[in-house]
């Protein structure tokens, strides 16, 4: 089914749902707030998916987990396969309770609460295993970078379609050792390199904003993450390419049965893994290139969200204020 042909129950009420999803994620980085700068990040994570649960039980519709916090016997809540939701069209979620716990807990930039939904079906089954991505924003020839290509080729490719020197351009990945090569080739070419200790997801979204001053996100993350980030890349029509890494013939097993009949090692586009109609909300846990994280004061915490429709493309900055009660500093 193409885009343009969603049924007409999911296209009449998107518009309430983003709102609605909203109202997820900003419950669920109001309550990981708590443990900002605490060192616990399991705490965070937990806070998180408790607050992200109940908080699904207002939204109507009849969803199921299909990127969630491991599978039923090893995450207490939100597992894949996880019925969720009042009632209402079937949808696939996409979740990520809480990206960046370590950040949370050191009090870090990027910390942020993830939420997608597409139509049933329409959002690739990923299993935990790494990802390699490669992302830019929209505006852009088709193409302009490849997965497959070498960073010195997609890093000039994208500086000429940009009408910058290659010098201006600014790769944004995660800083680990296997993504050494990549970023000793990026400033050979002469490009930049900014580096992030976790939170690829919001990475991503922040290579498709004009304003963040990323013009590529490149390397392997999770696949969940990368499924997410597919989700808000769609929604902002940028580009973005994967595929999965595996370390076994086991998680290579596990992926091709999540998706039967499909090549677990081939080249994933956009549509692959965020098909249809999507949306995404993200909220700021602790402020970064993407979001202000959460501002808490005696009475009342503020939030920072994004939200995003790929059916229309709107991308919403919400800023909400939330009374809390003052002895257990929970919503009111």
């Amino acid at each position: 089914m193409s885009d343009n042909r969603e049924p007409k129950q999911f296209v009449v009420s998107d518009r309430n749902l983003a709102l609605e999803l909203v109202r997820v994620t900003e419950a669920a980085a109001l309550a990981s707030s708590h443990w900002t700068g605490r060192g616990k990040k399991n705490d965070a994570d937990g806070a998180a998916v408790e607050a992200m649960r109940i908080a699904f039980d207002t939204v109507a519709i009849d969803g199921t987990v299909v990127i969630g916090e491991g599978e039923m016997d090893e995450a207490p809540m939100l597992y894949i396969g996880e019925k969720v939701g009042a009632g209402g069209p079937a949808m696939d979620i996409a979740v990520d309770p809480l990206e960046g716990t370590n950040l949370c807990a050191k009090d870090m930039p990027n910390a942020i609460t993830v939420v997608a939904l597409a139509e049933k079906g329409n959002f690739l089954h990923a299993p935990d295993v790494y990802m390699d991505k490669i992302v830019v924003g929209p505006n852009l020839p088709d193409g302009v970078v490849d997965l497959d290509a070498s960073i010195e080729n997609n890093l000039r490719n994208l500086a000429r379609a940009k009408g910058k020197a290659i010098e201006d351009i600014v790769l944004c990945t995660l800083e680990r050792d296997r993504h050494e090569e990549l970023i000793a080739k990026t400033r050979e070419a002469g490009a930049r390199v900014r580096l992030l200790s976790d939170g690829d997801v919001a990475a991503a979204i922040a290579a498709c904003m004009g304003d963040s001053q990323v013009d590529i996100y490149a390397g392997s993350g999770g696949a969940p993450e990368g499924v997410l980030a597919a989700a808000a890349v769609r929604c902002v029509n940028g580009q973005m390419q994967g595929r999965l890494l595996f370390e076994d013939e086991t998680q290579r097993a596990r992926a091709q049965k999540m998706n039967p009949g499909k090549d677990p090692d081939r080249k994933l586009g956009l549509h692959d893994m965020a098909a249809g109609s999507v949306l995404f909300s993200a909220t700021g846990v602790t402020s970064g290139t993407l979001l202000r994280g959460i501002h808490r004061h005696p009475t009342h915490a503020v939030t920072h969200s994004l939200v995003m429709r790929s059916k229309s493309g709107t991308v919403r900055f919400i800023e909400g204020h939330h009374n809390f009660n003052t002895k257990t500093w929970t919503p009111q």
